[in-house]
């Protein structure tokens, strides 16, 4: 390998690490694709009514937090995690009904969203190597590509899987109970790439998450 070859492979690899903590229906994987967000970018009514899918997986549905996500000063997507109107303890929300969704301000690519997803799941060390490959080809064939203002929202189902809906239309499920946990990790881990939005989105549930002892 020549000297040129070993300095761009570490930036090469840097650069892959940075897109994929971007991760979970997140991700910036495409990003050098989409223009910069325009101010006017949709954003969630401040409160805002439960939305249809998540009123009809969990009752009297409350919001737990809400939060943007930024890459580089460019919004990314905002946040809102629901839960059940007595919010459960953050290390034990994976045992219960909750949902996670997400407004884009940006369009990013399906498949781009699933592989940057199994990244960050990879990265957090969850999940065997079948898992992650079953669980990146489950997903690459429910996400959507995506377009600023829309809408995807995953349910957490206990011990079944995750529903996933955009715009309130159901996209379908990954029935793998090992599969939510690993999934919604990638916000709610203790070392989740987005602490900030973490944060924000355990507002009301307390200051630990998924990962943490």
């Amino acid at each position: 390998m020549t000297g040129a070859a070993a300095r761009a492979g570490p930036r090469s690899a840097k650069r892959r690490t940075a897109q994929a903590l971007l991760a979970g229906a997140l991700m910036l994987a495409a990003a050098a694709a989409v223009p910069a967000t325009p101010a006017s970018a949709p954003q969630f009514a401040r409160g805002g009514a439960v939305p249809q899918p998540v009123a009809a997986h969990i009752s009297d549905a409350r919001l737990a937090g809400e939060g943007l996500l930024r890459w580089f000063g460019l919004r990314v997507y905002e946040a809102r995690l629901w839960t059940g109107p007595r919010a459960p303890a953050p290390e034990t929300l994976a045992r219960s009904a909750f949902a996670l969704e997400l407004r884009y301000a940006r369009a990013l690519e399906g498949r781009a969203i699933a592989a940057a997803s199994r990244d960050e799941i990879a990265r957090l060390d969850l999940g065997t190597p079948a898992q992650l490959s079953a669980w990146f080809d489950a997903m690459a064939r429910l996400f959507p590509d995506v377009a600023q203002g829309d809408r995807l929202t995953g349910v957490n189902l206990p011990g079944s899987g995750v529903a996933f809906y955009r715009n309130d239309r159901p996209l379908g499920s990954i029935d793998d109970p090992d599969f939510g946990p690993a999934f919604f990790a990638i916000w709610l881990h203790r070392d989740t790439a987005a602490p900030e939005l973490r944060r924000s989105l355990l507002e009301r549930a307390g200051t630990r998450g998924a990962g943490d002892r």
